[in-house]
């Protein structure tokens, strides 16, 4: 992870972010959090928030979700004053309060946990003036992101265990091999030797997920175009609503014209989960003989013991909807499942975590 952290006191982010420093997890309320997912309460002085620093702001907040090709922002953020702030607002979930004030020597972040509520995320940015912040906030940009994304990934993950099906964790751990917890709000669609489908069904939109395995052949078997291929081979067992009609992966869409075609490809990155390796792959998926179609995020590694490569392929159908929560609460289920009484890397097929 790249280091721009200038004193001691902005490590205490990469510190919350990476490891959870256990000095800020004093609870000092047993009150509920408030707030949806993924909402972000800013506190924040109306100079301030109308200066560069509420643009830095802003724009490390809102910056577009990556794995959507539409835009929707990482964050919900709403904006209060100081002198608004209490009552049920101080029990949100994740806040971000500024202080600007000329008699501080230098810009800070702080990260607290529970501090008027439980599960709370509770950043103090706190500098000079609004030109030192603002630049201080844009250098630790992307641990102020991961700081509160990761509180809402422990609180999806947290819920996940809590209200796990039974009847799917049997399933699973009979067909792959894993312990894997999937809330009971998610029903098995169909299952076969080497392939599980589940999904939650809404009246206008589908969340859900297949995991599935197949023999390790080798690091020719994790490149992108053996990815793509076995994901079209599987996809091909969830039936669109027409005859005939099947999942499968985009590969090309439309110029800015919309008059020509160009290739598109998949994102790739490889990610370290609990000394597991992992290759996310994040791209489109549509449906043959039917127009239907959003987002996929997979996920794939190699069991080891059985010398198998394990694919769980996430995905989201939501036309007149937003998508982010849908599919960050399905890109959580890569941390809830372990493959017991394994080996946790992908030497074999030289993988390296990011």
């Amino acid at each position: 992870m790249k280091r721009v952290l200038k004193n001691a006191a902005a490590a205490l982010v990469l510190c919350a972010a990476v490891a959870g420093c256990d000095a800020f997890h004093k609870v000092t309320s047993e009150s509920s959090t408030t707030g949806n997912p993924y909402e972000v309460i800013v506190v924040c002085a109306q100079p301030d928030w109308q200066s560069e620093l509420g643009d830095t702001l802003q724009a490390v907040l809102r910056q577009p979700v990556s794995e959507l090709t539409t835009y929707e922002p990482m964050f919900d953020v709403m904006r209060i004053l100081p002198n608004n702030f209490g009552s049920l607002v101080e029990r949100h979930r994740n806040i971000v309060t500024v202080n600007v004030d000329p008699s501080i020597t230098e810009p800070s972040i702080k990260v607290r946990y529970d501090v008027t509520a439980k599960p709370q995320v509770f950043v103090s940015i706190n500098g000079p003036d609004d030109r030192s912040v603002a630049e201080y906030v844009s250098q630790n940009r992307d641990n102020l992101v991961r700081v509160i994304e990761k509180a809402e990934r422990d609180r999806s993950v947290d819920y996940g265990r809590r209200y796990s099906s039974k009847q799917t964790e049997a399933l699973l751990r009979d067909k792959f091999g894993v312990q894997m917890y999937v809330p009971d709000n998610f029903s098995v669609r169909t299952q076969g030797d080497d392939m599980v489908w589940i999904s939650q069904e809404f009246p206008a939109a589908s969340q859900g997920f297949f995991i599935y395995k197949y023999p390790y052949g080798g690091r020719g078997a994790l490149s992108e175009e053996s990815l793509v291929a076995v994901r079209d081979k599987f996809a091909a067992n969830i039936p669109g609503p027409a005859e005939g009609s099947y999942m499968a992966t985009v590969k090309q869409i439309a110029d800015a014209s919309g008059d020509n075609y160009i290739d598109f490809e998949p994102q790739m990155r490889m990610l370290e989960i609990d000394g597991r390796t992992w290759i996310e792959m994040a791209g489109l998926w549509d449906v043959e003989n039917y127009v239907m179609g959003g987002p996929f995020v997979s996920y794939t590694t190699v069991n080891q013991a059985t010398n198998e490569v394990v694919t769980i392929d996430c995905y989201v159908y939501a036309p007149k909807g937003e998508k982010r929560n849908m599919l960050r609460e399905l890109q959580h289920f890569v941390y809830l499942i372990d493959f017991p009484g394994t080996a946790a890397d992908m030497s074999a097929a030289g993988g390296s975590a990011e």
